[in-house]
């Protein structure tokens, strides 16, 4: 049974019977969203590539924008939610602890532990750790400046939305828009690469699928007016990635474009679905869509923003048509632990090997950096002192809609399984809520190349199908009454 229109009041809280003080009230949903700059002041070194960059210009604003949800029955909380999606790279845990140390004493009603912070993967943001770039001491932002700048924002903005949440509507919907690509190729000797030359002989095909589901959240204020979104795709925001530049790649022209249409107070946050081979870099057919795009006029980060904004509008033709106020949320964090990928002694020697030929100069030195990791990884095995992975798994329900959060770089196959088996109508999966590394597929890890060799990857397969079957497991009890 789904929950449609007038229905939705009888037959949400039969769902979820499993949760008696959730079946026990009418619950009243809550929202509060907001908007802050993270775009920083002086020149900077850029995360995402294996050179060195500083950025002296901004080219587009990078935000931090904020969702906050709430469900009550008058002064009771049932449950609550803080999402902060960023145009950074990734999330560091340094960066989200000193950012819950800063909120927490700023909003005493809300569990921290159910603050999420995501982020879209641009490659032309900050740098927010120290020693894995070279970067000169004059005139540019250090990492750790940068990244106290951006707590206290995202403290800031954290704080600032759920200050703001009022009794509010939520609807959903989706549409399709082809804005990721499977960005890794195999070849005929089994080999697999990330942007392999695919117009050689040996060419074999696309390693992966891909998914061009935009997924959308829309939530409005009791006057009927739009007040934030959430869309959810499965690319990450890298047109752009080898500027010396600022910028927040397509999700910059998204936003600008919706607001503009839609009311310039309208929060649109970026959640970037299971993504980790996917990239908007077109893999076939480039020529005939350059020559469509310079048709129409656009630039390729406008082209890419005419098809997310057409797919939310086609979403939201749909969704506008239930809203609804009387929405229980519920939000489970649990704690899980995923195997670390090993390092043969054979990966060991060759890394040892390519560390050896690689020069000293500064071009050399974040790869060298990244190559390290994996050395101390094997050496720590080796001592028998090699943890699991531990990550906190985030996974709510509001309404028809199940969300759920990673810390990796996820290929895609990884988010399919967990949207198939999902008992929801919407799944929307979020990764970069952390850290984490690329998590390739077993035919990925067998044809190697970047982004699925073991310098690549803490958690390799084997841990990639535990997160999906963990994460599947947390969604549908959920529904477990259903």
């Amino acid at each position: 049974m789904r929950c449609h229109g007038a229905l939705i009041v009888c037959c949400v809280f039969g769902l979820l019977a499993v949760f008696a003080p959730v079946a026990a009230y009418s619950a009243v949903l809550q929202v509060g969203a907001s908007t802050v700059s993270i775009t920083p002041d002086k020149p900077v070194a850029l995360c995402g590539q294996m050179s060195t960059r500083i950025a002296r210009e901004v080219q587009s604003e990078l935000l931090a924008n904020a969702l906050a949800m709430e469900s009550r029955d008058g002064d009771t909380v049932l449950d609550q939610a803080i999402f902060v999606a960023c145009d950074i790279v990734y999330v560091p845990e340094h960066i989200r602890a000193r950012a819950v140390e800063l909120l927490a004493p700023r909003v005493p009603g809300f569990d921290v532990n159910k603050l999420i912070i995501s982020a879209t993967h641009t490659h032309t943001a900050p740098v927010m750790i120290e020693d894995i770039y070279v970067i000169p001491d004059e005139d540019v932002m250090r990492p750790t400046e940068y990244s106290e700048f951006f707590s206290a924002r995202i403290a800031d903005v954290a704080e600032a939305a759920w200050k703001a949440r009022k009794p509010a509507k939520a609807g959903w919907g989706m549409a399709d828009a082809l804005i990721g690509y499977n960005r890794r190729s195999f070849f005929e000797d089994g080999h697999g690469q990330m942007y392999g030359d695919i117009s050689i002989d040996a060419f074999r095909g696309i390693e992966g699928p891909e998914d061009h589901a935009v997924e959308v959240l829309f939530f409005w204020d009791d006057d009927d007016t739009l007040i934030a979104t959430a869309v959810n795709l499965a690319c990450t925001a890298q047109e752009v990635e080898g500027l010396s530049a600022v910028n927040a790649d397509f999700w910059h022209p998204v936003r600008e474009g919706l607001k503009a249409k839609y009311g310039e107070a309208l929060v649109v946050l970026g959640w970037i679905g299971a993504a980790g081979d996917q990239s908007p870099h077109i893999r076939y057919r480039a020529a005939a869509e350059d020559r469509m795009r310079e048709l129409r006029g656009l630039s390729r980060l406008d082209e890419i923003a005419r098809r997310i904004i057409r797919a939310w509008e086609e979403a939201y033709e749909g969704g506008q048509k239930e809203k609804f106020a009387d929405l229980p949320l519920v939000h489970v964090v649990k704690s899980i632990e995923l195997p670390q990928r090993l390092v043969t002694e054979q990966e060991y020697k060759d890394i040892q090997a390519e560390i050896a030929a690689a020069s000293t100069e500064p071009k050399d030195y974040r790869r060298v950096v990244w190559l390290q990791e994996a050395l101390r990884r094997y050496e720590r095995q080796q001592a028998g002192e090699i943890p699991p992975y531990v990550m906190d798994l985030h996974v709510l329900r509001l309404g028809d809609v199940a969300i759920a959060t990673n810390h990796f770089e996820l290929f895609t196959q990884y988010g399919i399984q967990m949207k198939a088996k999902s008992k929801a109508l919407h799944t929307f999966v979020i990764q970069l809520a952390g850290p984490g590394t690329y998590v390739p597929t077993p035919f990925a890890a067998a044809g190697g190349g970047y982004s699925a060799i073991v310098q690549s990857n803490t958690v390799g397969p084997e841990g990639g199908q535990k997160l999906v079957d963990e994460t599947v497991a947390a969604v549908n009890a959920l529904w477990a009454e259903q």
